[in-house]
């Protein structure tokens, strides 16, 4: 059956409009190889372009859940597996550009997986993207069965954990875009924790998720210069939760998490504005 079709075989315009959108960065990035708009070191640049992409799509993945909760859209579910699948391709597609800048030698490919910790914990991560997409097929739900499917496609957790650990590795100095994605992940493993252990669904918890995230974002970058560069770290903590430097990822993580807030009080609001009013109860004249 096509991806754009549901179980019932009808046509999907949700799952149309992502299996359109999931190509649409490879073409923008093939697009970029064939006019060489790709800089001074193409294939570098691609290799970044397809590991960004891969991260991204591994969040969006994530999200999945906490916007099917949150906005009460159930066929939200029907994406998912797309969206994972498309994770790992991008990743592979990152692999196989580091490949070809190695100009196809895999022995020093394997040799430079094995000896730079940074290449070792991205391997780890795509073997793991590897593992679940294969696995996301009804047939190996049905020979897994449901708690064991469950249990193994939690790595996903860890698989991205390691993926924004290699991104930080890799992006030496300018770690912003790493930072940015890893307050992403950090609010979304945050619903996962409140949600788990309490109500996470009322605006207050929501805003608190907000703030929280924002902080630990913050504490992130500060605590990876003062690790990798032994700048100080309260003073790179100024300087994200200031505005003298642009606006830091920090800053980021709180705007689109108010957004992600705001937009689930309006949805809310406009639903029980739409919700018919009962009925005044009739008063019962009782016979004197």
């Amino acid at each position: 059956m096509a991806p754009w079709y549901d179980r019932a075989g009808r046509l999907s315009l949700l799952k149309l409009f992502v299996f359109v959108g999931l190509f649409l960065p490879a073409a923008w990035l093939a697009g970029l190889a064939l006019t060489q708009d790709l800089g001074a070191r193409p294939l570098n640049t691609a290799i970044h372009f397809a590991g960004l992409w891969m991260v991204r799509f591994l969040l969006i993945t994530l999200a999945i859940t906490p916007a099917r909760k949150l906005f009460r859209w159930a066929p939200l579910i029907l994406v998912r597996r797309m969206l994972g699948v498309a994770t790992f391709a991008y990743g592979l597609l990152h692999l196989g550009l580091y490949i070809v800048d190695q100009n196809w030698n895999l022995i020093r490919v394997i040799s430079e997986i094995w000896l730079r910790i940074y290449l070792t914990i991205g391997f780890v991560a795509l073997f793991g993207l590897m593992l679940l997409a294969i696995t996301s097929t009804d047939g190996w739900v049905r020979r897994l069965g449901g708690k064991r499917w469950q249990a193994l496609h939690r790595i996903v957790y860890l698989v991205s954990a390691l993926a924004l650990v290699h991104f930080f590795m890799q992006a030496k100095l300018n770690v912003y875009p790493a930072a940015l994605m890893s307050g992403f992940f950090l609010w979304l493993m945050g619903y996962r924790l409140w949600d788990r252990f309490g109500e996470i669904g009322s605006i207050p918890s929501l805003l608190g998720l907000a703030g929280l995230s924002a902080i630990a974002t913050a504490l992130t970058e500060a605590g990876w210069y003062a690790v990798a560069t032994h700048a100080p770290a309260l003073k790179v903590l100024e300087a994200n939760l200031g505005f003298a430097a642009g606006i830091r990822p920090a800053w980021w993580v709180l705007i689109v998490a108010l957004g992600v807030t705001l937009a689930v009080a309006l949805r809310r609001a406009l639903m029980k504005k739409a919700q018919p009013k009962a009925p005044p109860k009739l008063a019962m004249n009782r016979a004197s």
